[in-house]
C-alpha cells in the first residue's frame, strides 16, 4: 500500500471514529430531549391530579357538589393535554405505558360522571372514587420517577462515552500517526542506501526493505526531474540526500542511455532489413517459378488453369502490398487524432467490424465490460486497430469449441483503464514470448508478415500506455492493454 494511500485510510478512519461519536451523541441528546419533554408534561399532570385528590377531599369532607364537576373539568383537560402530546409521551414512556394512563385517566373519569349523576354517592361508589384517583395518581408519580431515573442515567452514559470516543480518537490519531511516520523515514533511509549503492555502481549488493510502490515510483519520478538539482546543493533530509545521489546516478545512467539508444537503432535497421528481403523475397520468389512454369506449360494449359495462374500470381501481389502497406504503417505513423472517449464504447465498436469472423469460426465469445470506467484520450482508429488485431490473433490460435475473454477494468493503477483480450487457445511457447513484439516476428508460418504486433506496440507506447503478453503452453495467451485515464490539465499541458 503506498504511503498517501495509509495517510488517507488512517484520516478516514478517525473521521469516521468522530462521525460516530457524533451519531450516538445526537441520538442520545434526542432521546434525552424527549425524556425531559414528558417530565415536563407528567408534571403538569400530576400537578393536576393532586388538585383532583383535594377536590375529591371537599366532596367527601363537605358535600361541595361543584367539586365533582371541578374534577370531571380537570380530567377532560388532561385527556385532552395528554392527546395533543400523545407522540411525546409514546416517545418517552412507550405505547404500553401510555394505554395504561389514559385508561386509569379513563376509568376515573368514568367513575366520577358516575357520581356526579347520583345524589346522595353511595360508600361503594365514594370508595370506587378513592381507588380509581388513587391508582391514576400512583401510576402517573411511578412513571415520572422512572423516567426521572432514565434521564440521569442518559446523562451518565454519554458523558462516559464522551470520554471513551475522545481517549480512542487521541489513541487512533497518534498511534497510527506515529506508525506511518516510521514507515515514511524508514522508507526515505531505504531510498538514500539504494540511491548511494547504485550511484557508487554497487547494482548486486542493493539490498531494501522498500515496497515496490514506494520507492519504484518514486524514483522513477525523480530521476526524470531536472528541476530538482535544485536541492543539491544543501541537502538537509533523507528526501534531499536521496535527491542528490539520485541526480547524480541519472547523469550517468543518460550518457549510457544515449549510447544503448543508438546501438538499438543499428540492431533496428539490422533486424528490418533482413526482414524486409525474407518477407519479400518469398512471394517473389513464387511469382517467379509460377512465371517460368506458365511459360512452360504455356500450350498445354486450358483457360482454367492459366486463369488459377494468375490468380496465384495475384494472390503473392496482394501479399507484397500487405508487406509494404505495414511497412510504411510502421516507418511513417500517422498523428494521432486523439479525443475523449470511454473505452467500452471503442471495444464494442471493434467487435462489431469483427462480427463475421467471430461468427464463422465456432468460437465462444464472453464480453465483460465494466461500468463507471473514466474516459480515456484516444485515437480511436488506432486503438481500434490494435484491438482488432488482437482479436483475429486469438481468432486464429483458438480452435473450435474454445472461448475468447474480452474485459475491461480498471487497472492496477488507479488513474489507467486495462483491456484484456484472452484466448483458451494452444499457446505460445515460451522461448518465443520475449520476441512476440518485436517485427517480423510470427508463429502463423507462412500466413503472417510480424509486424501486427509491432505496429499494434508501437501505438501503445505512443498512447503512454502498456501493453503485456502472458501464455502457457495448451492453456492460452493474455494480452492486457493498459492506457491513462483522460485528465484535462495534463493532457493539455502535455499536447500543447
Amino acid at each position: 500500500m503506498k504511503i498517501v494511500h495509509k495517510i488517507i485510510l488512517a484520516n478516514t478512519f478517525n473521521i469516521l471514529l468522530i462521525a460516530l461519536t457524533g451519531f450516538f451523541a445526537y441520538e442520545n441528546l434526542n432521546l434525552l430531549l424527549t425524556k425531559l419533554r414528558y417530565v415536563e408534561i407528567a408534571d403538569d399532570l400530576n400537578a393536576s391530579f393532586l388538585e383532583m385528590r383535594l377536590s375529591e377531599k371537599n366532596y367527601f369532607l363537605y358535600r361541595d357538589a361543584s367539586a365533582l364537576s371541578d374534577i370531571q373539568n380537570k380530567l377532560n383537560q388532561s385527556k385532552e393535554a395528554m392527546e395533543s402530546d400523545r407522540d411525546d409521551i409514546v416517545r418517552a414512556i412507550g405505547a404500553t405505558n401510555y394505554k395504561q394512563l389514559e385508561s386509569s385517566t379513563h376509568a376515573y373519569l368514568q367513575v366520577i360522571s358516575s357520581a356526579n349523576s347520583k345524589a346522595p354517592t353511595s360508600d361503594e361508589l365514594q370508595s370506587h372514587i378513592r381507588e380509581a384517583g388513587q391508582k391514576l395518581r400512583e401510576f402517573s408519580d411511578h412513571i415520572t420517577k422512572l423516567e426521572r431515573t432514565n434521564v440521569n442515567r442518559i446523562i451518565a452514559d454519554s458523558r462516559a462515552g464522551l470520554f471513551t470516543s475522545l481517549f480512542l480518537i487521541l489513541f487512533s490519531a497518534l498511534g497510527v500517526n506515529q506508525l506511518i511516520s516510521r514507515r515514511i523515514l524508514a522508507s526515505l533511509k531505504d531510498i538514500e542506501k539504494v540511491a548511494h549503492a547504485i550511484s557508487e555502481g554497487n547494482f548486486n549488493k542493493v539490498k531494501t526493505s522498500i515496497q515496490a510502490e514506494e520507492s519504484g515510483l518514486l524514483m522513477k519520478t525523480l530521476s526524470g526531474m531536472r528541476w530538482f538539482s535544485f536541492f543539491q546543493s544543501n541537502p538537509s533530509d533523507e528526501l534531499g540526500s536521496a535527491m542528490k545521489a539520485i541526480n547524480a546516478m541519472s547523469e550517468d545512467l543518460k550518457k549510457h542511455e544515449e549510447l544503448i539508444i543508438q546501438s538499438k537503432k543499428l540492431a533496428s535497421i539490422g533486424i528490418l532489413t533482413a526482414g524486409v528481403a525474407h518477407e519479400l523475397g518469398n512471394p517473389l520468389n513464387n511469382i517467379s517459378m509460377m512465371a517460368q512454369a506458365y511459360a512452360e506449360l504455356y500450350d498445354d494449359l486450358s483457360r482454367e488453369d492459366r486463369l488459377d495462374y494468375m490468380k496465384k500470381v495475384d494472390e503473392e501481389t496482394e501479399r507484397i502490398k500487405d508487406i509494404v502497406k505495414n511497412l510504411l504503417d510502421f516507418s511513417k505513423p500517422k498523428k494521432p487524432n486523439r479525443k475523449e472517449t470511454h473505452i467500452n464504447e471503442v471495444v464494442q465498436k471493434s467487435l462489431k467490424l469483427v462480427q463475421n469472423m467471430i461468427s464463422i469460426s465456432n468460437i465462444e465469445i464472453n464480453i465483460r465490460l465494466e461500468d463507471g470506467l473514466p474516459a480515456v484520450f484516444i485515437d480511436i482508429n488506432q486503438i481500434q486497430e490494435v484491438l482488432i488485431n488482437l482479436i483475429t490473433n486469438a481468432i486464429q490460435a483458438a480452435s473450435p469449441g474454445t472461448e475468447l475473454r474480452i474485459a475491461t477494468r480498471p487497472g492496477t493503477d488507479p488513474d489507467h483503464v486495462e483491456i484484456e483480450v484472452k484466448d483458451t487457445g494452444k499457446g505460445i511457447p515460451p522461448e518465443f514470448l520475449p520476441h512476440v513484439f518485436d517485427p517480423f516476428f510470427t508463429t502463423k508460418e507462412a500466413s503472417g508478415t510480424g509486424l501486427g504486433l509491432f505496429v499494434s506496440y508501437g501505438i501503445i507506447q505512443n498512447h503512454q500506455g502498456n501493453i503485456r503478453v502472458q501464455s502457457e503452453l495448451g492453456m492460452g495467451t493474455c494480452f492486457t492493454i493498459e492506457l491513462p485515464a483522460y485528465n484535462e490539465k495534463e493532457t493539455r499541458d502535455e499536447w500543447s
